[in-house]
């Protein structure tokens, strides 16, 4: 096994390969007392550029959310619907072709597309990195940025003047985001019209029986738009340009750019996806008075709601803390764009590198209270310490955590 390393945009970027074939890759954007981390995604056509890009957003999510982890990202080549003997062969191969990066803790993985905790942990072994007694316990990333992105959609439609209720829905990608997001919609009184997968996509105007779609899901995977019977099928692309009022991409990054920016009639993007929206894309529809809200606002759900549910807080509580501190957060960043005609990705970026350059000097020089979190914080994660204990401070923390950022966006 090789691993090799150049700088690329900004990331260090380590290609895995086995001979002349490549494995995959691992992209840090950035560090924190030398460590990163990031999901480990596996798919068939993954590459350097995608991975990079993806690392970049993690430094904006942890930066955004106050936590002290550096950006990273990484992906196999592989097919994640092959079987499992097949799926964590190739996982293995990869792990030992990273083991460096990950015995020293230069990244530290976690679930990602096409990936769940059991593989990360069999990652983990393979690289002969120890499991901790608290991680990797669960694998309910999917669901919290489903909840965030809910909170986005929620905030959005009332900043636009809309009525969730009335409001029509595409989701591309039903899968662990997008299934979640589905349902929570569908709580919300909102209709869900559209769903793609991986295998296509199938479209009902009068709307589509959310139930039965997560059911058929939970049956079939990505098979749904396949058997599902009261719709009719259409291309994935089409989806995306459908009468909604309400567009969610769950699905890969790009597939919104300048090649169809211009025929996307949605009144509100809001993304569970990482990079939906090129650059290029986002100013066209911005001119096009269409609402584009910063990807890893909405979908930063999972990075919080995962280290929320380590510091072993319920998944009801975590579910009501993202709606309503991160929806707020969201709320405000929305009237501090409209105040002051800066664009709410602008406004994002800024905060989210501000207080990433805080947490990182913070975490690498830190005080007594400092040193003493960290003492606590590593005892909890062997066991040392009782979550009974931990809980209650562990929610004040992470109120703490958010409240600059309210602050912060209520600044004209």
């Amino acid at each position: 096994m090789d691993l090799t390393c150049r700088t690329e945009d900004g990331c260090s970027v380590y290609t895995a390969a086995r001979g002349s074939e490549v494995l995959g890759y691992v992209a840090i954007h950035s560090t924190v007392a030398g460590r990163s981390c990031g999901g480990l995604r596996m798919l068939p056509d993954v590459s350097e550029g995608e991975i990079c890009g993806l690392a970049r957003v993690m430094t904006l999510k942890y930066g955004l959310l106050g936590l002290p982890q550096g950006g990273a990202k990484a992906g196999v080549r592989g097919d994640p619907d092959a079987p499992q003997p097949q799926r964590r062969g190739r996982l293995v191969e990869f792990a030992q072709a990273i083991t460096p990066l990950v015995r020293a803790r230069a990244f530290v993985p976690c679930a990602d597309m096409g990936t769940d905790a059991a593989d990360i942990r069999h990652v983990l072994a393979a690289a002969g990195v120890r499991v901790r007694r608290r991680q990797l316990r669960a694998d309910s990333s999917g669901y919290y940025t489903a909840v965030s992105v809910q909170a986005g959609a929620v905030q959005s439609a009332r900043h636009m003047g809309l009525d969730l209720r009335r409001c029509t829905v595409a989701i591309e990608g039903f899968g662990k985001v997008g299934a979640p997001l589905c349902e929570l919609l569908a709580e919300q009184g909102a209709n869900v019209v559209a769903i793609s997968t991986s295998r296509g996509a199938i479209y009902n105007p009068r709307g589509l029986d959310t139930t039965r779609l997560v059911q058929l899901a939970g049956e079939v995977g990505s098979r749904v738009v396949e058997t599902y019977p009261q719709a009719d099928r259409i291309d994935r692309s089409a989806l995306l340009e459908l009468p909604v009022d309400l567009l969610c991409p769950c699905g890969r990054g790009g597939s919104i750019s300048d090649r169809n920016a211009m025929r996307i009639v949605a009144r509100i993007i809001c993304a569970g996806a990482n990079n939906p929206v090129t650059p290029e894309a986002q100013d066209l529809l911005a001119a096009r008075g269409i609402l584009c809200l910063p990807d890893f606002v909405t979908n930063c759900g999972g990075v919080l709601g995962g280290t929320m549910e380590f510091a072993s807080i319920g998944r009801r509580k975590i579910a009501h803390f993202i709606g309503r501190y991160l929806g707020a957060s969201i709320a405000a960043m929305l009237e501090q764009s409209a105040r002051s005609g800066v664009p709410a990705r602008a406004i994002a970026d800024s905060i989210a590198l501000s207080r990433f350059k805080t947490i990182k000097r913070r975490a690498e020089h830190p005080n007594l209270p400092g040193r003493l979190f960290a003492l606590g914080l590593a005892l909890y994660g062997h066991g040392l310490l009782p979550s009974v204990l931990t809980e209650p401070l562990a929610e004040g923390y992470f109120r703490r955590l958010l409240a600059p950022l309210l602050k912060e966006r209520a600044r004209p």
